[in-house]
Order: C-alpha cells, then sequence, then structure tokens
C-alpha cells in the first residue's frame, strides 16, 4: 500500500521567475533542477524536508499538447488552474512580517481562526499559497 508522497506538482509560466519567488523570496531549497532533453525537471522543498518535493512545472510536452498547454497557461495567469501550496510555521505573524520584508506581495493579514493563524499569498503566477501556524489539540 501507499505510505507517503514523495513530489506534488504546479505549474509555472517561467521556472527561473518561480525559483527567484519560492527559493529566493520564501526561502525554499532546490532539490533538483535537471535538463531532461523534453522537459526541465525542477523541484524545490521545504529545507530540512527533501522527503517531500514540488515540481515547478511549465506546461507543456510531454505531458499536454501545444494547444492545451496554451489554455492551461491562461487559466494559471487567472488563478484558477488549481494550484494550491500550504505552508506550516511556527509564528504566522512573524514569518508574514519577514515575508512582507522581502517584499512578497501578500494579499492578506495573518487571522487568528479556530485552528490557528493563517494567511494568504499568490505567488507571480496566480496560484494560491497559504501558510498557517496550526494550534495542537
Amino acid at each position: 500500500m501507499l505510505n507517503s508522497l514523495g513530489i506534488t506538482q504546479i505549474y509555472v509560466l517561467d521556472q527561473d521567475e518561480a525559483l527567484a519567488f519560492y527559493v529566493g523570496k520564501l526561502g525554499l531549497e532546490v532539490h533538483t533542477d535537471a535538463d531532461l532533453g523534453f522537459m526541465r525537471w525542477l523541484t524545490i522543498n521545504v529545507p530540512g524536508s527533501p522527503e517531500r518535493e514540488i515540481l515547478l512545472e511549465r506546461p507543456g510536452a510531454p505531458a499536454l499538447s501545444d494547444e492545451t498547454a496554451e489554455r492551461v497557461r491562461e487559466m494559471v495567469s487567472k488563478g484558477a488552474a488549481g494550484g494550491h501550496l500550504f505552508f506550516r510555521c511556527d509564528d504566522a505573524f512573524k514569518t508574514h512580517a519577514e515575508l512582507k520584508e522581502r517584499g512578497v506581495d501578500l494579499i492578506e493579514e495573518p487571522q487568528v481562526r479556530d485552528y490557528g493563524t493563517d494567511f494568504g499569498l499568490r505567488d507571480p503566477f496566480g496560484n494560491h499559497i497559504r501558510i498557517g501556524q496550526i494550534q495542537q489539540p
């Protein structure tokens, strides 16, 4: 049976711009950056958690036809491609302040909720990101 999730994927329109955002601003690290010839395999991970990777995939071959890839790029740019990432942190207010200092365009202030404190933002391509300090039961 299944015992873990190793890689998840989100679409990005420019992999170098994605690296600048996810590594340069959010503080993630590059796990794998390989030219496979038919595509660039680019994964990142939270520092200290290399067992869980995020594939930053540019819509295109071999998975998508040119026509489908163009439609996916349109949906990504509208924030409607279904890309969501949920990160956890120890202090949502501190993390929010640090990201603001790094120039991240934050769309929400931290909100205290029943399950903890979290806030939202979008990457440069419209993917939704939530960062939360989750209360332990």
